[in-house]
């Protein structure tokens, strides 16, 4: 496919049109599962990129983190909102400076300069970024094959684990600590039907209503998902499954190369058949579960991954000043046209 000629269809128009965005535009490329190489017949294509500040961004009372077209799936960042992103080696961003060269619809002056300082944002930050997210789908996985095939009762632990996680990271964001507490336990049901169930325990003084909505909302949106067993449609179902635990594999692999090798490669060329054989199914069984083997090249990878930890040579954290003057290059640019 001739991913250049995209940019010229209408619905792609914005590109050009939107002001924040034409000659502005740093990189643009390809995301998602043409990124990785592991597309198939029903893979939409997905465009990342990232594009200069306006000079008001910079000096006057305007703000731009991230234009985003849904009818393209094409997301792209501002410069600064970026380098945050990539200053914590975020998985999904760090795709965007690893891409084949052929993979780059736009790649400016400064898009290529970008590339070129890749390691200026490679860190020990990897390790908590590619690991929690490798964590997170393993457990989208898991809690996925849990409500098909645990008893009613080991659901619900499940669902308690889920719930923690989600309330852990919304306590974090919204300090709900400092207005009062929640406590989420098991213990014998009282609804009918079950066995156990998860009761809840709460004490707030003077919290936001509107956060208090959001946080019920967290879990209420936690509990729904498990509530849908038994309106799946298994063949819709197992495909997503498949494609989580590609992910989970590849999410590993990249991560080992960053730490190992302090390298971003977003196109998987050398690992595409095992990664198209757990997408196409290879490793789930008839029940819907996954196989030994899945589970043996799962462990083997974390392996890796964790001696990688143990073992890289990247820096604690980034260097904040060198990125400081990269990033005061780019920007000068951007509100003088001048290069410092």
């Amino acid at each position: 496919m001739d991913y250049q000629k995209l940019t010229e269809q209408p619905e792609y128009a914005f590109l050009k049109n939107n002001e924040r965005l034409g000659s502005r535009i740093m990189l643009l490329g390809l995301g998602g599962s043409y990124a990785y190489g592991t597309n198939n017949e029903h893979s939409d294509i997905d465009l990342r990129g990232v594009t200069l500040q306006s000079p008001s961004d910079l000096l006057g009372l305007t703000q731009f983190e991230q234009y985003e077209d849904g009818e393209t799936d094409t997301v792209i960042y501002g410069f600064n909102k970026l380098v945050k992103l990539l200053l914590d080696c975020n998985p999904n961003t760090c795709e965007i400076l690893g891409l084949d060269e052929d993979q780059y619809l736009i790649k400016s002056t400064l898009g290529a300069e970008l590339i070129a300082n890749t390691p200026l944002f490679l860190s020990k930050r990897a390790i908590r970024s590619f690991g929690g997210y490798a964590d997170s789908q393993l457990r989208r996985l898991q809690n996925a094959l849990a409500r098909d095939s645990l008893p009613q009762s080991e659901k619900e632990k499940h669902i308690l684990n889920s719930v923690n996680n989600a309330m852990e990271d919304f306590c974090r964001r919204f300090s709900v600590k400092n207005a009062g507490s929640i406590r989420l336990y098991i213990d014998k049901a009282e609804t009918p039907d079950l066995e156990t169930e998860i009761f809840v325990d709460t004490e707030f003084r003077h919290f936001s209503l509107r956060e208090y909505t959001k946080l019920w909302g967290t879990m209420r949106f936690v509990v729904g998902e498990y509530d849908k067993i038994g309106k799946r449609n298994k063949q819709k179902d197992d495909n997503h499954l498949n494609k989580h635990a590609m992910h989970l594999i590849r999410l590993f692999i990249m991560g080992i190369d960053i730490l190992e090798k302090g390298q971003i490669r977003t196109h998987r060329r050398d690992d595409l058949p095992l990664l198209l054989a757990i997408r196409r199914g290879a490793y789930m069984l008839p029940d819907g579960t996954f196989s030994a083997g899945f589970y043996e090249i799962l462990e083997e990878y974390e392996r890796k991954f964790n001696e990688a930890a143990q073992s890289t040579s990247l820096p604690d954290n980034p260097d904040m000043n060198a990125v400081g003057r990269f990033v005061e290059r780019v920007n000068r640019f951007a509100v003088t046209g001048e290069w410092l």
